[in-house]
């Protein structure tokens, strides 16, 4: 299995794209606005989008991505993509993006027989068999909404954890204890001075991404991600000086992840 970044920042700018990855060629977790760097056949190929909430830079290319390909697909016989996320969150896309008002309801067109997109709920601690020896469970996260993160399984069993956006969050921390990681992608929204902030907006900054890394007991590979643009230095002089075991470092727009 390969995961690419498609983008990572906090927010938008030249060079910054908000957050997905991609597995393979057929699963998106998240729908940021680094879904836009795929070409409209590499989009076409997209048979999953898992969403780890409802806040727009995890969301915005659903509904575009679905217009890109809805025509594409269907001439190649390919059914609805699949849209996978809690059910608070696909009723959040219901009633406040795919409304008609903010965008057409893909998930009655073109045509309520074969629609673009469909909708499909999960539960945290929910194990999804992606095909080809691979599945994603859902992790608890702790946000302003209701969010999750991902533990992507290649198939070996080593995992690589996507924790979403969240805050300190202990019932994470307690099933990522009992499972095999390779890598784990966390967030770390704000630097130290707006530590306040973070926690209002249930984020992480420096200070408290080191309290949570203490409950790592094995060494691993740590990529922060959602750091806001021309907050990367600041944020990375404060995670560095953290006390640790791990290998931190930032993660990177188009880094490509091997799991075998």
């Amino acid at each position: 299995m390969k995961i690419r970044v498609l983008g990572c920042a906090g927010a938008m700018a030249a060079g910054h794209k908000t957050t997905s990855f991609l597995l393979d060629d057929d699963v998106l977790i998240d729908a940021g606005s680094g879904v836009g760097e795929l070409s409209a056949d590499a989009m076409a190929r997209v048979n999953h989008i898992f969403l780890t909430h409802s806040h727009l830079d995890h969301v915005l290319s659903v509904g575009l991505l679905a217009d890109t390909v809805q025509r594409q697909r269907a001439q190649l016989g390919r059914p609805a993509v699949q849209v996978h996320a809690l059910p608070e969150t696909l009723k959040a896309l219901k009633d406040h993006i795919f409304n008609g008002v903010i965008w057409p309801d893909f998930t009655r067109l073109p045509s309520v027989e074969r629609p673009a997109l469909s909708f499909h709920p999960f539960a945290v601690g929910d194990r999804l068999d992606l095909g080809a020896g691979r599945d994603i469970e859902v992790l608890s996260a702790a946000h302003t909404v209701p969010a999750v993160g991902f533990a992507v399984n290649p198939g070996s069993g080593a995992h690589w954890v996507f924790t979403g956006d969240t805050g300190p969050n202990p019932k994470l921390w307690e099933r990522l204890a009992q499972l095999k990681m390779s890598d784990l992608v966390i967030e770390c929204a704000f630097a130290d001075d707006e530590c306040e902030l973070a926690g209002i907006s249930q984020h992480h900054c420096p200070c408290t991404l080191g309290e949570e890394l203490k409950k790592l007991q094995t060494p691993m590979r740590v990529h922060i991600t959602h750091i806001k643009p021309g907050e990367r230095a600041a944020v990375m002089a404060a995670v560095d000086a953290l006390e640790h075991s791990h290998r931190v470092t930032a993660l990177e727009h188009f880094q490509e992840f091997s799991l075998a």
